[in-house]
């Protein structure tokens, strides 16, 4: 999966989110006449699934738009490729002024969106051949959202709740309802009738179960009600309740069978992670797919380091580092023309 190319954000271009050592150092840099040809390496000291990376070859095409191209390459591995402890993902041949000051951004959305698509992965193999979804926006900062999605994506997922996360990865939004509309209309039923009435064919009809009645007897009133045009019906029992159980998909199923609504999907949400959806799978409960929000949003990030390892083609390191360029045979050069174009 390639991130679709975009202009990246005012904060992020004018440095105003860099570490501020960055643009002191540039400054200095530029006073001093001092501006070598360097290469910078980045890798990290962890293994996952790496995301964020496209972000950054988006930006540094952005950063090098009018920089001599004979100086300016640009190596990396994509998004989606897994890597393994202190190898090289990530590799910059330019002049240090031009991208010295993108360190923090490059890093900050590699590590960020590394740990989220590394969750998702976790998320999807545990549930595997059932479908994981993204819902794991509300638990981040809504300028992050997209990012957030987008990383889901990358790690597995097949979709995700938000229009700006989706666009990023060329999709379409996931979603079903929420407990507000069947709160406010009053009748589970009647919310699936307003939904179906007021929504484009297109949106695949998903109504939540577990607002009102017994989840079981909401199923069968909404297939009931809907017929051939339910496509599943979401269950998101909260703690207070017990939760989602294995026996309780188990008896969903059977009586949406019995009623002969064998077409409509179960999906299953709250709370889940790795462990529950493997609970769910080894006690044999049919779900159609599962719905992860906080396991994803909430995992940690998977830190990466840059280093210089060569200035005016002389090998250096700092202490602790072996000089010179890293063998690195799985980099491929980025075409940064390509992504300032947008092809």
């Amino acid at each position: 999966m390639r991130l679709k190319p975009h202009r990246p954000s005012r904060e992020i271009l004018s440095g105003e989110s860099a570490d501020v050592y960055f643009a002191r150092a540039t400054r200095i840099l530029e006073r001093e006449g001092l501006d070598p040809v360097v290469i910078l390496e980045v890798f990290s000291r962890g293994e996952g699934i790496l995301c964020g990376i496209d972000e950054a070859k988006n930006l540094l095409a952005h950063v090098f738009a009018q920089a001599d191209p004979a100086e300016c390459l640009v190596e990396a591995l994509d998004d989606g490729d897994t890597f393994s402890p202190k190898e090289v993902v990530l590799r910059i041949r330019a002049r240090y002024r031009v991208f010295g000051l993108y360190e923090t951004a490059i890093l900050g959305m590699m590590a960020q969106a590394t740990g989220w698509a590394t969750a998702a992965r976790e998320c999807v193999e545990a549930a595997a051949p059932q479908p994981v979804i993204s819902f794991g926006a509300r638990h981040v900062h809504p300028d992050v959202t997209d990012v957030l999605d987008y990383a889901a994506i990358v790690g597995g997922c097949v979709g995700a709740s938000t229009p700006a996360g989706a666009r990023l990865a060329n999709l379409n939004p996931t979603g079903t309802m929420p407990h507000s509309l069947v709160l406010i209309v009053g009748d589970t039923v009647r919310a699936a009738q307003a939904f179906d009435r007021d929504l484009e064919p297109d949106v695949p009809r998903i109504v939540l179960v577990d607002t009102f009645k017994d989840e079981a007897e909401e199923a069968l009133r909404v297939a009931g009600a809907l017929g051939e045009k339910l496509y599943g019906i979401r269950l998101d029992t909260p703690s207070e309740r017990g939760r989602v159980t294995a026996d309780l998909v188990k008896e969903v199923r059977a009586r949406l069978d019995q009623a002969g609504h064998e077409h409509v999907r179960i999906v299953v949400s709250g709370g889940l992670t790795p462990d529950r959806i493997r609970h769910f799978k080894e006690l044999g409960a049919p779900a159609d797919s599962f719905a992860v929000g906080s396991y994803i949003s909430g995992a940690s990030p998977i830190d990466f380091t840059a280093d210089i390892k060569e200035i005016d083609g002389r090998p250096i390191a700092k202490r602790g580092r072996i000089p010179g360029v890293t063998a690195s045979p799985r980099l491929r050069p980025v075409d940064l023309a390509a992504w300032r174009s947008g092809t």
